[in-house]
């Protein structure tokens, strides 16, 4: 063999090692990745979740947004939970984060999980389980998820356009953005049963209330939607809003499709899913098997949760959820 075949053979079992020993390093997502080395990490962080949920029920419906504004943005990496800088403005403080909030109490979490393990657990899982835990307390199923996500560094605001699916937009935009997650469509009417649950902001509907309401809207739920919305133009300090579903309002369960099924969704993204083809009859079928919403709904929210994740050495583990360590 001549020194060039040596030579390149030499760097082909370099790269090969390389690769093996990256690998070796970076297991990815998997589950109980803190069994070694914090192995009551998720107990902990269950029981934070809970402890919070008995003192302030809405903490429940933060968690779930929560994933869906972190995990939908081009990473599961805790980006969210960022505060503004003089160099980048947080995602939290965009106005696609209007209602986002209890982002302190993730802190709280953080704090508790940092006692028994400091330097150990990232934002990134404690964002993803405590989102689990939030499912379970409003009555959803308890879902299996993987961890070992590291935290990135930076906002990712001037994405949030991009890649974050909007109430406002056709069916096929919303299908699309998700699908690019490998997401498909039962997948995406399950998620959007998450507004089962919590309330919408009357800066987010007065539009199909003024100047003219929506024809779509059911005729006896709009007297409801105008004496919780009186103001076309909404003061947004007022906090006015009105509730997702008015029968379960804090138990994630299939209520939702028969409202939407019955006109009575509040969001246009809810019209157009109970009555465009392609996800009507999901609508239908989840209205009537809440075993099949929960099904799709856990099979959706574990792919949400693995997109893109930050792993191995990539990203850090923050000493602070809104802070990057550099700025700690």
């Amino acid at each position: 063999m001549g020194a060039k075949a040596l030579f390149f053979f030499a760097l082909l079992c370099f790269s090969a090692a390389s690769a093996f020993a990256e690998n070796e390093e970076d297991p990815g997502l998997v589950m109980n990745f803190y069994k070694d080395t914090c192995p009551q990490a998720e107990d902990i962080i269950k029981e934070q979740v809970k402890l919070l949920y008995k003192r302030h029920k809405n903490t429940a419906f933060s968690w779930l947004r929560n994933i869906f504004h972190d995990c939908a943005v081009q990473s599961c990496d805790a980006s969210l939970l960022l505060d503004s800088t003089r160099r980048s403005l947080s995602e939290k403080e965009t106005d696609r984060s209007f209602g986002l909030r209890n982002f302190r109490y993730i802190e709280t979490i953080k704090e508790a999980v940092e006692r028994e393990c400091p330097g150990v657990v990232s934002c990134a899982d404690i964002l993803v389980l405590s989102a689990r835990e939030g499912i379970v307390s409003l009555g959803g199923p308890y879902i299996p998820l993987k961890t070992g996500r590291r935290d990135g560094r930076r906002s990712r605001a001037d994405l949030l356009e991009e890649y974050l699916p909007d109430h406002n937009e056709t069916i096929s935009a919303v299908l699309d953005r998700f699908s690019a997650m490998g997401i498909d469509t039962p997948g995406v009417v399950a998620l959007l049963g998450a507004h089962s649950v919590g309330r919408t902001h009357c800066v987010k509907l007065v539009h199909r209330l003024y100047p003219e309401v929506d024809p779509a809207l059911n005729p006896d739920h709009v007297p409801h939607m105008l004496h919780k919305c009186p103001d076309q133009i909404p003061d947004p300090k007022a906090v006015q809003y009105v509730r997702n579903d008015r029968g379960t309002p804090m138990v994630l369960d299939n209520n939702y499709y028969r409202n939407i099924l019955d006109n009575k969704g509040l969001l246009i993204v809810d019209h157009q899913l109970a009555y465009d083809k392609r996800t009507r009859p999901y609508v239908k079928k989840m209205a009537k098997t809440q075993d099949y919403f929960f099904k799709e709904f856990s099979r959706a929210i574990t792919l949400l949760s693995e997109n893109n994740p930050l792993t191995g050495t990539k990203g850090e583990i923050r000493k602070q959820c809104n802070l990057a360590n550099k700025l700690h």
